[in-house]
């Protein structure tokens, strides 16, 4: 039987993506840690309704950074997930995990990308420029907001009458809960197939 790849969700808030992770049939991937950088964040609620060991690291910057990367290496993590992250995180923490970070972003990139980018503000940006389609991309985290290679994509049609809100939630059922859990799942197996060696 192929070992799973040792997963760490990092996130903000609710946490929804993280609960998609949850559910989802990962046969090459196992959730060992979520972790948050907001303690009051419901998505750790979630972790640890699931069994999952939930950590808050309320400090910033390079604190934060080296915090959270003493939690990963204490539950050997091998590959992690931004679901719903809304920190930007160093060319230096990357490069320790290079190829092995996935971000979930609500809009079609390059549309709605980059820096000041996230929740809501996509989607009122989407409406704002009135497209008729946006949807959701999963791609890998280099030092560039939004700027790594994409694994897959997902379009969702902008409907009349459409509020950020509504926007917002149709984009995350549509696409995001369907795309971010494949992606982990491909990139889990293919660190696997590779050895499975990871810098601790």
């Amino acid at each position: 039987m192929l070992k799973k790849s040792r997963v760490a969700v990092f996130v903000s808030g609710d946490g929804t993506n993280l609960q998609a992770l949850l559910d989802a049939d990962m046969p090459s991937a196992e959730i060992v840690l979520v972790l948050s950088q907001r303690p009051e964040a419901f998505a750790l609620e979630r972790a640890r309704r699931a069994g999952v060991p939930a950590v808050s690291v309320a400090e910033k910057g390079a604190a934060f950074e080296e915090k959270a990367l003493a939690r990963l290496a204490e539950h050997r993590v091998d590959i992690i997930a931004l679901a719903g992250f809304l920190l930007i995180l160093s060319a230096a923490f990357i490069r320790r995990y290079e190829n092995r970070i996935i971000n979930v972003h609500p809009a079609l990139i390059p549309a709605f990308c980059g820096k000041g980018y996230y929740g809501l503000k996509v989607h009122e940006a989407a409406l704002a420029r009135g497209v008729k389609v946006t949807g959701a991309t999963v791609h890998l985290v280099n030092d560039v907001p939004d700027g790594g290679p994409i694994l897959s994509q997902k379009a969702v049609e902008v409907l009349e009458g459409d509020t950020p809100e509504t926007l917002q939630r149709r984009v995350m059922e549509q696409a995001e809960w369907v795309l971010l859990p494949r992606a982990v799942e491909r990139v889990c197996h293919q660190f696997m197939e590779e050895g499975g060696v990871c810098v601790r």
